[in-house]
C-alpha cells in the first residue's frame, strides 16, 4: 500500500484489533445523527427510537473494531456494508418525517421514475464498489473510502424511502422492486462467492492471520451478502405481494357486495 495506511488502520491479527475514535468522525455522526432525531423524525417514541437504533448501527460499523477488521478481510467490508444498507438504512428511513426535511419542491413528486432511480442507483454502485479495481482504491485512498460509503450509504437510503411507501408505485411497485434488488444482490453473491480465484489485490496479504486465504475470505463475503439479500429483500417482495393480493381481493369482495 505504498507507506499508506487504510483511514481503520493497518491491518491487524486476531486480539490486536483496535477501535476508531478520529474526532472529526465521531463530531460529525453525532450532530447528524442528533438533528435528525431532534428534527427529522415523526413525533413519537418509536420514531425515535427507530433513528437512533439506526445511526447506533453507522456508529458501530464506522468506530467499532469491525472497521479494522475490514482493512483485513473483504468479508468483513461485506458484513459492514450490509450492516448499513440492509439494517441501518431502513432504520433511518422508517423513522424519517419527509415533511419536516427541507428537499426541493421538485424532489417531493414521487413516482415511477424516481423508484426507478432508486432502484438503478443502488445496483450500480453496489456492483461498482465491489468489483476489483474501485474497491482496492478505498484501502489505497481516504477519498476513495468515503466516497464509496457516501454514495452506497446514501443510494440505500433512498432505496429504501421507495420500498417503505415513500413513491405512489404501490404495493406491487414495491414488491417488484424488493424482488429484483434481491435478485441483483444474489447473482452479486454469487460472482464473488463461486469466482474461481481471489479478485481483492489488497486482501492477498491480510487473510492468514484470521486462518482464511484470500478466496475463502472472498467467499465468505459472498455468502454474507447472499443470505440477507435473500431473506430480507426477497421476503420482503413477497409480503408485499401478499399484501397487494389481499388488497385486489377485498376490492372485488366489495365490487361483489354492491
Amino acid at each position: 500500500m505504498s507507506g499508506y495506511v487504510p483511514y481503520c488502520g493497518a491491518a491487524h491479527p486476531p486480539g490486536f484489533l483496535t477501535w476508531n475514535l478520529d474526532p472529526a468522525l465521531v463530531f460529525i455522526l453525532l450532530a447528524v445523527a442528533g438533528l435528525h432525531v431532534m428534527h427529522g423524525t415523526e413525533r413519537s417514541g418509536r420514531a425515535r427510537t427507530f433513528a437512533i437504533a439506526g445511526w447506533a448501527i453507522v456508529g458501530a460499523a464506522f468506530l467499532s473494531p469491525l472497521c479494522n477488521l475490514t482493512v483485513s478481510l473483504f468479508s468483513a467490508r461485506v458484513g459492514q456494508h450490509m450492516l448499513l444498507t440492509l439494517f441501518a438504512a431502513p432504520l433511518i428511513v422508517l423513522a424519517t418525517d419527509w415533511r419536516r426535511i427541507p428537499w426541493p419542491v421538485t424532489l417531493r413528486r414521487h413516482g415511477i421514475a424516481e423508484s426507478i432511480g432508486a432502484t438503478v442507483a443502488f445496483m450500480v454502485l453496489l456492483w461498482f464498489w465491489h468489483m476489483p479495481a474501485p474497491y482496492d482504491a478505498t484501502l489505497r485512498g481516504d477519498l476513495a473510502y468515503w466516497t464509496m460509503h457516501v454514495t452506497m450509504f446514501g443510494a440505500a437510503l433512498w432505496l429504501w424511502r421507495v420500498l417503505w411507501g415513500g413513491t405512489s408505485v404501490g404495493m406491487a411497485g414495491t414488491a417488484l422492486i424488493s424482488l429484483f434488488t434481491g435478485i441483483q444482490m444474489s447473482i452479486l453473491s454469487a460472482v464473488l462467492t463461486l469466482a474461481p480465484q481471489a479478485l481483492f489485490e489488497v486482501h492477498f496479504g491480510t487473510t492468514a492471520p484470521w486462518g482464511l486465504s484470500p478466496l475463502e475470505d472472498q467467499q465468505v463475503g459472498g455468502l454474507i451478502m447472499w443470505v440477507p439479500a435473500g431473506l430480507l429483500l426477497v421476503g420482503y417482495a413477497m409480503v408485499a405481494f401478499a399484501l397487494e393480493f389481499r388488497r385486489m381481493e377485498a376490492r372485488q369482495s366489495t365490487m361483489h357486495a354492491e
